[in-house]
């Protein structure tokens, strides 16, 4: 079922403005990836999921956009505390950061898209004053409770630039897996300008686009994510806006991710230019850089999907771990549903009794492990295999088995050895 009205096709690069959009991964129509489904039965809404690259400025993004109150609104619940590897990981950023730039007692700390306060809270903590700024009202709410200010609003120039008219600029902006969600990427980025204070550096986490090409991490293109981003693409973004890419870190979280250091003077690191360079060396900005990816995809969707089936066939029962965003996509793109998954456990409490959008496997709390005893559970948010696997110990010591599907289908026992 498409909804065709909350979903329009660009003409124009969302960096630069280009007309030079080349096809490179086209997925068909997909449901939104966090659109959790009340209804075992009712048909979800899809959207085209398409990515093209601008030969202009080498910028992966998708084709069409989805209305963000199609994406947000009240269906919409991810809450970032309840996975303990974006915990650890906002704690680094926090730490380093603090350490870094050394704001003063009286500097305002922003996030954008701070979801449930999971990163100020350290912030707060530290003595530091906090906003947030976040479109979704569940995590919102849940941060309020918390005791995080925070706007509830899509983050916009219109909305930086009344925060500066208050005096409200920042000394630190964070931003983590926000920035590809953007339609409007240079608002967004005008946006960040506003509400910089001049000394200011606003630090940006977002997936790396060659850790998607080279790791075949195809289950990170969803309807949210409208961009993926190079450091080459990131810095012509920037810059169009009057920003400075000055430093940049690749670091694991997401599947390989960048955390880019943004400021108003121009001061570039020695690595960033190496990146740079890099990015030159192997085509990453050009069009080739998914030059067999499909196909790649392909022999691994069905090679996943041989082995559950052989499994079935086995009399074994595989039920999935983590109703995450990239399950959601992998699953659809698969074509796997309930008759190869039993059903998918999540710690987060908003997602039990709802089904994964388009497949409709059932979403259930984690205990329903130990009381069903599944033979083997496919890991979905792969990318946390490490966390996951360490949580549910008892099920691998038990005789339990974990299906990792990303890069290649494997099955593995306790501590990741394989099984």
């Amino acid at each position: 079922m498409i909804k065709s009205a909350a979903c329009l096709s660009i003409s124009a690069c969302r960096c630069c403005g280009g007309a030079d959009l080349a096809g490179v991964f086209d997925m068909g129509l997909m449901p939104p990836s966090d659109g959790f489904s009340r209804s075992a039965a009712e048909p979800d809404a899809t959207y085209p999921l398409e990515v093209l690259m601008c030969e202009g400025c080498g910028l992966a993004q998708l084709r069409h956009t989805v209305a963000p109150d199609a994406l947000f609104g009240d269906d919409y619940f991810y809450f970032s505390s309840y996975t303990q590897t974006v915990l650890d990981n906002a704690r680094a950023n926090v730490e380093a950061a603090l350490a870094r730039f050394q704001p003063g007692p009286d500097a305002l700390v922003v996030e954008l898209a701070s979801n449930d306060g999971y990163l100020l809270k350290q912030v707060a903590a530290r003595g530091h004053r906090v906003l947030g700024i976040d479109p979704a009202p569940h995590p919102v709410e849940a941060a309020r409770a918390a005791g995080v200010e925070t706007i509830h609003a899509f983050f916009t120039e219109a909305l930086a630039a009344g925060l500066e008219a208050e005096g409200r600029q920042a000394s630190l902006v964070f931003a983590s897996n926000v920035l590809a969600h953007v339609a409007d990427t240079q608002d967004f980025v005008r946006g960040i300008r506003r509400l910089l204070r001049p000394d200011g550096t606003a630090i940006i986490e977002a997936p790396y686009l060659r850790d998607l090409v080279e790791h075949l991490e195809f289950d990170t293109i969803y309807h949210e994510h409208l961009c993926y981003f190079s450091v080459t693409a990131l810095r012509e973004l920037f810059g169009r806006q009057g920003l400075h890419l000055n430093d940049v870190e690749r670091i694991p979280i997401h599947g390989g991710s960048l955390r880019i250091f943004v400021q108003k003077n121009d001061a570039p690191s020695e690595r960033m230019l190496k990146m740079l360079e890099e990015e030159r060396e192997t085509g990453l900005d050009r069009p080739d850089a998914f030059q067999a990816f499909a196909a790649r995809v392909a022999a691994v969707g069905q090679e996943l999907r041989d082995l559950l089936r052989r499994l079935r066939a086995e009399g074994k029962r595989v039920a999935g771990y983590g109703a995450a965003a990239k399950g959601t996509i992998l699953l659809n793109f698969f074509r796997i549903g309930a008759e190869d998954l039993v059903w998918i456990a999540d710690k987060n409490p908003h997602k039990h009794g709802l089904y994964v959008p388009g497949m409709k496997v059932p979403i259930v709390g984690p205990e329903r492990i130990e009381a069903d005893a599944p033979d083997y559970l496919l890991i979905l948010p792969w990318n946390h295999r490490e966390e996951i696997m360490r949580q549910q110990a008892d099920f691998a010591r038990r005789g339990g088995r974990f299906i990792i599907p990303i890069p290649q289908p494997r099955i593995v026992g306790a501590e990741g050895r394989a099984a």
